[in-house]
């Protein structure tokens, strides 16, 4: 007999009152996953909290590349995934897409020695590695604007990858030019060479659906994820990373309405009210929503069992590296 919600919660905790086990949940899980979370937040501010965790075990609630980046912290920690779902972004690039990237800068006329290369943290651990051998570093959406003012004082050129859109919206931001590898012919020209990846859940809004709740709701602010098309932030009143839309909507007056361009499962409980979703169809990560109750009480059993699933594993080499370039980011 299947198991209702409420059934796996008292199973859940039950469970993790028996074991040495915590529950990390990021902000894009389903409701009732992230409300089990003993740590909830975004991807990175999950893997520097678990750094102070005495668990043994960390059972964390995301995508593949957040469970990489807990283990490359802390290489001590065991860490186990109810699912080994892959960020799409994560998968549009690996260490032969990097090395390509590197190569076309070089046929474009840029040595390899005079190119930064910077990483979204929305990276598999291999592409971090590749960054850190590089003497680059990770960035998140929060800090990209600072990562990069830093990376540029060396006088090279930034290799953004693999959101092209953070990359480009940075740029704007900071007044400096960008290109996109394989779109824009002459990339020697930029400030910040863009790998050609994007987030396909930040890609669904639209100008028109600005346009619709602008003329729909007079006075209506427009809050985007800067993981969102350069247009759409252009036309936005306020852009930032998770966290900061969290906070910029808790600072506004109840009664101003806001509409927002980032995940389904984190604007829907950002607000009772006056909030809504920035676009016409259902903005849900799919692989963030793979994980359910029902996984994460199997997980537990097993660790339970004595035979824990989905474990993360990271070689020795790409754990050094990887790490290095996430320590440089926190550094900052």
């Amino acid at each position: 007999m299947k198991l209702t919600n409420e059934e796996l919660k008292e199973k859940i905790i039950e469970l993790k009152e028996k074991l040495d086990v915590t529950i990390v949940a990021h902000f894009y899980q389903r409701d009732e996953v992230f409300e089990i979370g003993d740590i909830t937040g975004d991807s990175l501010e999950l893997a520097k909290k678990t750094q102070d965790d005495n668990s043994e075990f960390v059972l964390f609630c995301g995508v593949a590349f957040m469970g990489q980046s807990v283990k490359v912290l802390s290489p001590h920690k065991r860490v186990v995934m109810p699912k080994l779902a892959c960020c799409s972004m994560a998968r549009m690039i690996d260490s032969m897409y990097f090395d390509d990237s590197v190569k076309a800068m070089n046929e474009a006329g840029i040595s390899s020695d005079n190119i930064l290369p910077i990483t979204y943290i929305n990276s598999n651990a291999d592409v971090k590695a590749k960054v850190g051998e590089m003497g680059g570093m990770v960035c998140t959406s929060s800090n990209a604007k600072v990562i990069i003012t830093t990376a540029l004082k060396e006088g090279k050129k930034i290799l953004f990858v693999p959101d092209r859109c953070l990359g480009q919206n940075i740029a704007n931001n900071m007044g400096l030019k960008s290109a996109v590898i394989g779109e824009d012919e002459n990339i020697a020209d930029a400030d910040i060479i863009c790998f050609n990846g994007f987030c396909s859940v930040h890609q669904l809004f639209s100008l028109d659906d600005i346009a619709f709740y602008r003329k729909k709701y007079p006075g209506i602010l427009i809050a985007t994820h800067p993981e969102c098309d350069p247009s759409i932030c252009d036309a936005s009143d306020f852009v930032g990373s998770t966290s900061q839309i969290i906070k910029y909507i808790k600072e506004l007056d109840p009664e101003q309405k806001v509409a927002v361009g980032t995940e389904f499962n984190l604007v829907n409980r950002l607000r009772s009210k006056n909030t809504y979703v920035l676009s016409s169809t259902k903005p849900e990560c799919p692989t963030m929503n793979e994980t359910t109750l029902e996984d994460v009480y199997v997980t537990l059993k097993a660790i339970e069992d004595g035979s824990p699933i989905n474990e993360i594993e990271v070689d020795t080499n790409t754990q050094k590296w990887a790490k290095i370039a996430l320590e440089r980011m926190m550094a900052l």
